[in-house]
């Protein structure tokens, strides 16, 4: 694979690594007579390679001090990394340099190639020869399993096309496939393609795709023109009485279900109907009081839930909803830890010049504190079937990351930002209260809390044959069909407490974000896991620092008439860490257990979650000894940290399927927080060493499979890592050409592992360089950086 790295432009053109939107636009299109400076008759740089002395090229660097200030790298140091987690979450630990003129030393540190460009006179006929002769298994993509030729000839811009050079490998040639792509969305029959970006370094390609496609691409903001769109619900089968007192089905719903109080927003969406009465969109009010029987009555209504709006300063009759970034592209909904995971990668991309990413990780907090507010809770997603349903909480230390940064770009918004946090800290209160500390959340022998979502029946929102084993049996008992079943089952004319049992599992599962995995399945609810107490741990240090740091101690909370203070707050941590001390740590195994509250003992499923009491920092430095030295082996795999071990997962077949949260399966949430956990412990060593796995693997599967970023991957050796073999399969593989969104958290893991790796690791990921190849051969000077 040929791996030219960003290289100079000249003046005429534009950046051959500026966005998809400003490189294919109007004005470079070489079929616009108008077009002077990338026509068929530009002027480029010559085809044949030029040398360049080591010296020359530190010249070139040298260069980029007096435009950038920065200080040139000693480029032959073998130690370039600095100590310490995380880097600083503004800079990124290389060279900055303007973002027009990116040079990389050549793998011989004695020559580099001067990249040509390509002028294609139809893309259409271009595209079409690729995937004739590469596209070999007809998918639209272009990777290792296709057995064409890997070459294509294209003619060079200099010579109008007239002379050829060609493409070669999997990788440009899949990036070509890409580029091409992405200019026939835009319109264009006709490009000239600069050869830079189609052996761009991978990692600099990843990351440039991330922040200016992928982050894009995912974000949502619901408006008059997209509401429709927005509320659009094909999951479930509705159903209703019309006025003649006809069952009408259908299989479409288009509704936006409005909090009973918030009086302008039902009154700005019905103003949408009546000013295009053929839009069809139902808006319904919720009552004040929602519980489970509510929310099973709307079942077969189910509807979009409003988000947080702000009345629009230019017009007084528009609302404008906060925006927000969604998992994955087939989403339009917010959903609850993915949005932390989403923002810590998103604020790594914030300036003072450019702040889009910083309103963004503003637009999801102030969601969730609405929320919070009037739906009781941070929803699983804002569907009605969710209202019942939470998920793993980090309010309070997304809150914090996003004012430390307004004010760091920002320094005089500080009132805005100071109110933004008193708002972010009595929401993560009254959920604390309201959600995870009371019934029938909180065990009151343990004082842990579990994931015990309201709800009554069968979670209307799934795939119409997921439970079609579990109830066949009681299909069976009545001799009746089974949606006769469901739909007596549902309204308690049969009552079965064990189907009871097994669907408030199921619940408490999806509560807890990890759905599914045998460490969960069958007793979740009765679970106090090291996830959710970690994570209230953390809530508590959090609440009483910023009361004490920013509110002088003392906090009203309007709600109760109470003042907070950090006392009480740090009291309630305190006891949490002794209970998770006494019922979660097992010191003979050398690792965190969730422990079961019926059973009065540890539940010992060895999962990736024992981390994360490191990230609360709620383990003594003596666990934190013995969970590194003693279980970190158990999990570490080729590609980073497996979810659960092979040996608690046991054997799988026909009547025991995978589990997409178990072994050997590794999701991005996981290894973030292991490796933000094992920097608090100064194991800088084990996390940086994690990471390059992890970003070796994601790189790996980029470059041989089109460009592809999944929801999850197999971390095994071996594996051909986005294929997953679980229920659900993997969300991000499935695309043509090109792929334009990534996976929310694992495009946030991708971003937020570099700022842990120094130049050598992240030369060596981009070179695709194995992790025990690159482990084996660091010298000894290196070695501690990685142990």
């Amino acid at each position: 694979m040929a791996a030219i790295n960003h290289t100079r432009k000249r003046s005429e053109d534009i950046d051959p690594f500026d966005t998809a939107e400003n490189y294919y636009h109007a004005k470079t299109d070489p079929a616009r007579a108008t077009n002077t400076s990338r026509s068929g008759r530009v002027r480029t740089l010559s085809m044949a390679e030029s040398k360049a002395s080591k010296a020359g090229f530190l010249a070139v660097l040298e260069s980029y001090e007096s435009a950038s200030g920065t200080t040139t790298p000693d480029l032959t140091s073998s130690n370039e990394a600095s100590e310490g987690y995380p880097m600083d979450l503004t800079t990124e630990n290389i060279p900055k340099k303007p973002n027009h003129y990116h040079v990389r030393r050549a793998s011989l540190d004695d020559s580099w190639t001067v990249p040509k460009r390509f002028l294609i006179k139809d893309i259409n006929t271009t595209l079409d020869e690729l995937l004739l002769n590469e596209d070999t298994d007809h998918n639209c993509q272009i990777t290792i399993e296709d057995l064409g030729p890997k070459t294509l000839l294209l003619g060079t811009a200099n010579s109008n096309g007239f002379n050829h050079t060609a493409v070669r490998g999997t990788y440009m040639l899949s990036n070509l496939l890409q580029e091409l792509t992405i200019a026939k969305r835009f319109g264009r029959t006709q490009m000239i393609l600069d050869e830079s970006r189609l052996c761009e370094n991978p990692v600099s390609r990843m990351k440039r795709l991330i922040n200016s496609m992928f982050w894009p691409s995912l974000t949502r903001q619901i408006t008059k023109e997209n509401i429709v769109e927005m509320a659009k619900d094909t999951k479930i089968v509705e159903e209703y009485e019309d006025e003649n007192g006809n069952i009408v089905k259908r299989h479409e719903s288009v509704r936006l279900y409005i909090p009973y109080n918030r009086p302008e927003q039902f009154k700005f969406y019905n103003s949408i109907k009546e000013e295009h009465p053929d839009v069809e969109l139902d808006v319904q009010y919720l009552p004040e009081k929602i519980d489970a029987e509510f929310i099973k009555s709307i079942n077969k209504r189910p509807g979009l839930l409003a988000l947080e709006t702000q009345r629009d300063p230019k017009d007084p009759t528009n609302l404008i909803n906060e925006p927000y970034v969604v998992p994955g592209g087939r989403f339009n909904e917010l959903y609850g830890w993915d949005s932390y995971m989403i923002v810590l990668g998103l604020l790594l991309n914030v300036t003072p010049e450019n702040q889009t990413n910083l309103k963004l990780s503003r637009g999801m907090t102030e969601n969730f504190i609405y929320e919070i507010n009037h739906y009781n809770k941070i929803l699983n997603a804002n569907r009605s079937y969710y209202l019942g349903r939470s998920q793993p909480p980090f309010l309070t230390d997304m809150a914090l990351k996003t004012f430390h940064k307004t004010l760091e770009v920002s320094p005089d918004s500080t009132e805005d930002a100071t109110d933004f946090l008193k708002r972010s800290i009595l929401a993560a209160i009254r959920e604390y209260n309201i959600v995870w500390c009371c019934s029938p959340r909180l065990d009151p022998d343990t004082g842990l809390s579990c994931y015990h979502p309201e709800g009554v029946g069968i979670p209307p929102e799934t795939e119409a044959s997921h439970f079609d084993a579990i109830l066949k049996e009681y299909v069976e008992k009545y001799n009746i069909t089974q949606e006769e079943f469901i739909q007596k089952y549902n309204d308690r004319e049969i009552v079965e407490p064990d189907l009871d049992e097994y669907f408030l599992h199921d619940r408490a599962v999806r509560e807890s974000g990890h759905d599914t995995t045998y460490r969960l399945e069958g007793k979740a609810a009765y679970l106090a896991t090291v996830d959710l107490n970690a994570l209230l741990y953390k809530y508590e240090i959090d609440i009483a620092e910023t009361i004490r740091d920013y509110f002088e101690d003392a906090l009203l909370n309007p709600e109760t008439g109470k003042i907070e203070s950090s006392k009480e707050w740090f009291e309630k941590a305190k006891q949490r860490q002794t209970n998770i001390t006494k019922y979660l740590w097992n010191e003979e195994d050398s690792i965190f257990y969730d422990y079961h509250v019926k059973e009065k003992k540890q539940h010992d499923y060895e999962s990736a979650t024992c981390f994360w009491p490191l990230w609360s920092k709620v383990a003594t430095e003596e666990q934190a000894d013995l969970l590194v030295r003693n279980s970190l082996p158990k999990f570490e795999e080729y590609g980073g940290l497996v979810s659960g071990t092979l040996r608690l997962r046991g054997e799988v077949g026909i009547h025991r399927p995978s589990r997409q949260w178990d072994y050997p399966f590794g999701w991005a949430p996981q290894q973030i927080l292991a490796w933000i956990g094992l920097a608090n412990y100064n194991y800088n060593g084990a996390a940086r060493r994690l990471v390059y796995r992890w970003l070796h693997m994601m790189t790996r599967a980029f470059v041989d499979y089109n460009g592809v970023v999944v929801e999850k991957y197999n971390v095994l050796k071996g594996a051909v890592p986005h294929k997953v073999d679980a229920e659900y399969g993997n969300q991000g593989a499935d695309f043509k050409g090109v792929a334009t969104e990534g996976f929310g958290w694992v495009n946030s893991s991708f971003l937020f592992g570099l700022t842990f790796l120094n130049l050598q690791a992240q030369r060596s990921i981009g070179a695709l360089i194995p992790p025990e190849t690159f482990l084996k051969n660091l010298n000894e000077s290196q070695r501690d950086l990685y142990s």
